[in-house]
Protein backbone atom coordinates (compact mmCIF):
# COMPACT_ATOMS: atom_id res chain seq x y z
CA UNK A 1 0.00 0.00 0.00
CA UNK A 2 0.98 3.46 -1.27
CA UNK A 3 1.21 6.13 1.53
CA UNK A 4 -0.08 9.65 0.18
CA UNK A 5 -0.56 13.11 2.34
CA UNK A 6 -3.07 15.44 0.75
CA UNK A 7 -3.33 18.91 2.03
CA UNK A 8 -6.79 19.57 0.90
CA UNK A 9 -10.08 21.89 2.85
CA UNK A 10 -13.11 21.12 1.25
CA UNK A 11 -14.21 17.67 2.65
CA UNK A 12 -15.70 16.77 -0.60
CA UNK A 13 -13.61 17.19 -2.76
CA UNK A 14 -10.71 15.52 -0.36
CA UNK A 15 -13.39 12.63 0.34
CA UNK A 16 -13.79 11.86 -3.63
CA UNK A 17 -10.11 11.47 -4.21
CA UNK A 18 -9.53 9.47 -1.01
CA UNK A 19 -12.14 6.93 -1.58
CA UNK A 20 -11.11 6.70 -5.26
CA UNK A 21 -7.20 6.65 -4.68
CA UNK A 22 -7.67 4.12 -1.50
CA UNK A 23 -9.46 1.89 -4.09
CA UNK A 24 -6.34 1.66 -6.26
CA UNK A 25 -4.10 0.54 -3.23
CA UNK A 26 -3.46 3.90 -1.68
CA UNK A 27 -3.43 4.75 1.84
CA UNK A 28 -4.84 8.68 2.14
CA UNK A 29 -4.65 10.54 5.11
CA UNK A 30 -6.32 14.29 4.66
CA UNK A 31 -5.06 17.42 6.42
CA UNK A 32 -7.37 20.39 6.08
CA UNK A 33 -4.13 22.66 7.22
CA UNK A 34 -0.61 23.37 6.41
CA UNK A 35 0.09 22.95 9.99
CA UNK A 36 -1.63 19.36 10.39
CA UNK A 37 1.00 18.49 7.27
CA UNK A 38 4.02 19.80 8.60
CA UNK A 39 3.33 18.22 12.02
CA UNK A 40 2.64 14.92 10.42
CA UNK A 41 5.79 14.97 8.27
CA UNK A 42 7.95 15.71 10.88
CA UNK A 43 6.56 12.16 12.57
CA UNK A 44 6.86 10.15 8.93
CA UNK A 45 7.54 10.73 5.30
CA UNK A 46 5.03 9.38 3.14
CA UNK A 47 5.83 8.42 -0.27
CA UNK A 48 4.24 11.18 -2.02
CA UNK A 49 1.94 14.60 -1.04
CA UNK A 50 -0.85 16.14 -2.59
CA UNK A 51 -1.24 19.99 -2.23
CA UNK A 52 -4.34 22.46 -2.48
CA UNK A 53 -2.77 26.09 -2.64
CA UNK A 54 -5.20 27.99 -0.83
CA UNK A 55 -5.86 26.72 2.55
CA UNK A 56 -7.19 27.94 5.77
CA UNK A 57 -3.74 28.94 7.44
CA UNK A 58 -1.64 29.64 4.17
CA UNK A 59 -0.43 29.15 0.62
CA UNK A 60 0.28 25.70 -0.29
CA UNK A 61 3.39 27.30 -1.86
CA UNK A 62 5.09 27.81 1.47
CA UNK A 63 4.54 24.32 2.20
CA UNK A 64 5.84 22.81 -0.99
CA UNK A 65 8.90 25.03 -0.63
CA UNK A 66 9.55 24.05 2.99
CA UNK A 67 8.76 20.44 2.46
CA UNK A 68 11.78 20.87 -0.74
CA UNK A 69 14.09 22.37 2.06
CA UNK A 70 13.89 19.36 4.25
CA UNK A 71 13.27 16.41 1.48
CA UNK A 72 14.48 17.16 -1.38
CA UNK A 73 13.15 14.14 -3.27
CA UNK A 74 10.01 14.01 -2.05
CA UNK A 75 7.10 13.71 -4.56
CA UNK A 76 4.43 16.79 -4.89
CA UNK A 77 1.47 17.26 -7.16
CA UNK A 78 -0.20 20.41 -6.24
CA UNK A 79 -3.88 19.96 -7.30
CA UNK A 80 -5.70 23.05 -6.96
CA UNK A 81 -7.83 25.80 -8.40
CA UNK A 82 -5.63 28.11 -9.50
CA UNK A 83 -4.63 27.44 -13.11
CA UNK A 84 -3.10 30.57 -14.34
CA UNK A 85 0.62 30.37 -15.65
CA UNK A 86 2.00 32.67 -12.93
CA UNK A 87 0.65 30.31 -10.60
CA UNK A 88 1.83 27.48 -12.36
CA UNK A 89 5.24 28.48 -13.17
CA UNK A 90 5.51 29.56 -8.94
CA UNK A 91 4.26 26.53 -8.17
CA UNK A 92 6.95 24.24 -10.20
CA UNK A 93 9.63 27.21 -9.02
CA UNK A 94 8.52 26.20 -4.85
CA UNK A 95 9.81 22.85 -5.62
CA UNK A 96 6.51 20.87 -7.11
CA UNK A 97 7.23 17.65 -9.36
CA UNK A 98 3.35 18.21 -10.96
CA UNK A 99 0.61 20.28 -11.18
CA UNK A 100 -3.02 19.25 -11.95
CA UNK A 101 -6.00 22.12 -11.85
CA UNK A 102 -9.13 21.35 -10.98
CA UNK A 103 -11.85 20.55 -11.91
CA UNK A 104 -9.65 17.40 -13.31
CA UNK A 105 -10.48 13.57 -14.20
CA UNK A 106 -9.66 10.85 -11.14
CA UNK A 107 -8.61 8.77 -13.45
CA UNK A 108 -6.23 11.27 -15.32
CA UNK A 109 -5.04 12.37 -11.70
CA UNK A 110 -4.30 8.77 -11.18
CA UNK A 111 -1.87 8.47 -13.90
CA UNK A 112 0.07 11.39 -12.96
CA UNK A 113 0.74 9.65 -9.65
CA UNK A 114 1.47 6.57 -11.08
CA UNK A 115 3.85 8.73 -14.16
CA UNK A 116 5.80 10.44 -10.83
CA UNK A 117 6.10 7.53 -8.66
CA UNK A 118 7.90 5.69 -11.38
CA UNK A 119 10.04 8.79 -12.15
CA UNK A 120 10.73 8.66 -8.28
CA UNK A 121 11.03 5.08 -7.43
CA UNK A 122 13.60 5.66 -5.11
CA UNK A 123 11.89 8.79 -2.71
CA UNK A 124 9.43 6.27 -1.79
CA UNK A 125 11.95 3.80 0.03
CA UNK A 126 14.38 6.56 0.59
CA UNK A 127 12.99 7.89 3.94
CA UNK A 128 13.21 5.60 6.72
CA UNK A 129 10.89 7.28 9.71
CA UNK A 130 9.35 5.71 13.16
CA UNK A 131 7.72 8.30 15.74
CA UNK A 132 9.90 11.82 14.55
CA UNK A 133 13.19 9.69 13.98
CA UNK A 134 13.76 10.60 10.14
CA UNK A 135 16.35 8.47 8.20
CA UNK A 136 17.54 9.64 4.86
CA UNK A 137 19.19 6.81 3.20
CA UNK A 138 20.39 8.35 0.03
CA UNK A 139 22.10 10.96 2.20
CA UNK A 140 22.63 8.83 5.56
CA UNK A 141 21.64 11.83 7.66
CA UNK A 142 19.28 11.28 11.18
CA UNK A 143 16.85 13.56 12.40
CA UNK A 144 14.85 14.04 15.31
CA UNK A 145 11.72 16.40 14.46
CA UNK A 146 13.16 17.79 11.70
CA UNK A 147 16.82 18.47 13.94
CA UNK A 148 19.97 16.85 12.31
CA UNK A 149 21.42 14.03 15.24
CA UNK A 150 25.16 12.99 15.01
CA UNK A 151 25.98 9.27 14.83
CA UNK A 152 28.53 7.31 14.53
CA UNK A 153 28.77 5.21 11.71
CA UNK A 154 28.42 1.90 14.25
CA UNK A 155 25.17 3.67 15.73
CA UNK A 156 23.58 5.25 12.34
CA UNK A 157 23.81 1.11 11.05
CA UNK A 158 22.44 -0.11 13.88
CA UNK A 159 19.30 2.58 13.72
CA UNK A 160 19.35 1.94 10.27
CA UNK A 161 18.98 -1.97 10.39
CA UNK A 162 16.39 -1.88 13.16
CA UNK A 163 14.48 0.69 11.00
CA UNK A 164 14.66 -1.67 7.90
CA UNK A 165 12.98 -4.20 9.96
CA UNK A 166 10.40 -1.90 11.47
CA UNK A 167 7.67 -4.14 13.30
CA UNK A 168 10.11 -7.03 13.62
CA UNK A 169 11.95 -7.94 16.52
CA UNK A 170 15.02 -8.56 15.90
CA UNK A 171 17.40 -11.01 17.92
CA UNK A 172 20.81 -9.57 19.36
CA UNK A 173 22.81 -12.30 17.66
CA UNK A 174 21.17 -11.15 14.26
CA UNK A 175 21.95 -7.86 14.81
CA UNK A 176 25.57 -8.53 15.47
CA UNK A 177 25.66 -10.46 12.52
CA UNK A 178 23.98 -7.97 10.31
CA UNK A 179 25.60 -4.40 11.93
CA UNK A 180 29.28 -6.18 12.67
CA UNK A 181 30.01 -9.73 11.71
CA UNK A 182 29.12 -9.09 7.96
CA UNK A 183 31.92 -6.49 7.26
CA UNK A 184 34.46 -8.52 9.20
CA UNK A 185 34.07 -6.61 12.39
CA UNK A 186 33.33 -9.35 15.18
CA UNK A 187 32.32 -7.70 18.10
CA UNK A 188 30.47 -8.86 21.67
CA UNK A 189 27.54 -8.47 23.09
CA UNK A 190 28.18 -5.80 25.34
CA UNK A 191 29.80 -3.70 21.76
CA UNK A 192 25.92 -3.57 21.33
CA UNK A 193 24.88 -2.62 24.31
CA UNK A 194 27.03 0.13 24.66
CA UNK A 195 26.49 1.21 21.01
CA UNK A 196 22.70 0.80 22.18
CA UNK A 197 22.67 2.96 24.81
CA UNK A 198 24.44 5.56 23.73
CA UNK A 199 22.01 5.44 20.23
CA UNK A 200 19.29 5.66 22.84
CA UNK A 201 20.44 8.89 24.29
CA UNK A 202 21.64 10.75 21.52
CA UNK A 203 17.82 10.24 20.27
CA UNK A 204 16.23 11.16 23.67
CA UNK A 205 15.44 7.66 24.91
CA UNK A 206 12.92 7.22 22.23
CA UNK A 207 9.71 5.36 22.94
CA UNK A 208 9.54 3.45 19.92
CA UNK A 209 12.37 1.62 20.75
CA UNK A 210 12.04 -1.50 22.29
CA UNK A 211 13.78 -4.15 24.51
CA UNK A 212 12.41 -7.32 24.16
CA UNK A 213 13.99 -8.87 27.32
CA UNK A 214 16.07 -12.08 26.91
CA UNK A 215 15.53 -11.23 22.90
CA UNK A 216 16.59 -8.26 21.30
CA UNK A 217 14.66 -5.01 19.90
CA UNK A 218 12.20 -3.51 18.05
CA UNK A 219 10.79 -0.26 16.27
CA UNK A 220 7.45 0.12 16.05
CA UNK A 221 5.26 3.71 15.68
CA UNK A 222 3.92 4.18 18.87
CA UNK A 223 2.22 8.03 17.73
Amino acid sequence: MIDLYYAEDDPNIATIVKEYLEQKNFKVTIYDTLAGVKQALEIHVPAMILLDWNMPDGHGDHLCSWIRRNWMELPIIFLTVRGDSPDIVSGFQNGADDYVVKPFELEVLYSRILALLRRTRNAAEQYLSCDGIIIDQNRRTVTLHLEEVNLSLAEYELLLYLMQNKGKTVTRERILEQVWDVKGNYVNNNTLTVTMKRLRDKLNQPSCLKTVRSVGYRMEDTI
